[in-house]
């Protein structure tokens, strides 16, 4: 399992959202470079970056803290938010970022991730953000009428590289991880799965290791970490000692 930080950007600046809601951001760092070489300091092997503005217009906005981020670390990144069209995801791969995540054009346009997935092959993943069971879109201010588990469905056979499921109503408010609904969405669909919002504590990292969530390629953390709940070094331990477990 994979542990991922997050970086969610909002005018440049590193913030954590309460249910997605923009009016809701809390600044965690003015400088989202110096924060994601942190990150890569402590120990993490992959980072989890969000353009808060650019899933609202729909195209990318916070370019050049990405950027900065891509000059200077040596763990890949993952990147979503404002990636609608071909070009731009072929704009992103080519600057470095190891792997986009696709979102409201996976309900819009389903054939730009067939595309994307058969042209950059294990690089290109779908992001599901969930209200109440129905997926919402551009940047969670919509929502659309189709579940998670039908559009994990359509891409069942695209070559998607994995499925970062969000609930939305847990993100930002830290009452752990919904378990049971992205295991149920891991047991739909033989694409990984990653899971989003709300983990909270070294429990849920725990909770993560059981048997049953072996399926999930991994999850992420924003809020927790950086207010102290979820220290790094405690929770990277705990997912090093069961890598070990499993070699033996």
């Amino acid at each position: 399992m994979i542990l991922f930080p997050a970086i969610d950007l909002k005018n440049g600046e590193c913030v954590r959202l309460v249910h997605g809601d923009m009016e809701k951001a809390t600044v965690f760092n003015v400088d989202p470079v110096a924060q994601a070489v942190e990150f890569e300091r402590l120990g993490f092997e992959y980072l989890h970056v969000v353009d808060l503005d650019g899933a609202f217009a729909g195209k990318p906005v916070n370019a050049r803290a990405v950027e900065g981020m891509l000059s200077r670390l040596k763990i890949p990144v993952q990147l979503g938010g404002g990636i609608r069209d071909l070009r731009t995801i072929e704009g992103w791969l080519s600057k470095g970022v190891e792997r986009v995540i696709i979102g409201t054009a996976a309900v819009r346009d389903p054939s730009l991730v067939q595309e994307a997935a058969r042209i950059f092959p294990g690089r290109v993943a779908v992001g599901i953000d969930a209200r109440e069971g129905l997926v919402a879109i551009e940047g969670w201010a919509r929502t659309s009428t189709m579940t998670a588990v039908e559009i994990g469905r359509r891409f069942e056979d695209a070559g998607v590289s994995a499925i970062v499921y969000t609930d939305i109503m847990r993100d930002g408010v830290m009452l752990g991880l919904n378990i049971e609904a992205t295991l149920s969405l891991a047991e739909t669909v033989s694409i990984p799965v990653i899971a989003s919002g709300g983990l909270a504590s070294l429990d849920d990292v725990r909770r993560l290791l059981k048997p049953d969530c072996a399926r999930l390629a991994g999850a992420i953390s924003g809020r927790a970490l950086y207010d102290g709940r979820l220290q790094p070094a405690d929770a990277l331990a705990l997912i090093r000692h069961a890598r070990e477990e499993l070699r033996a």
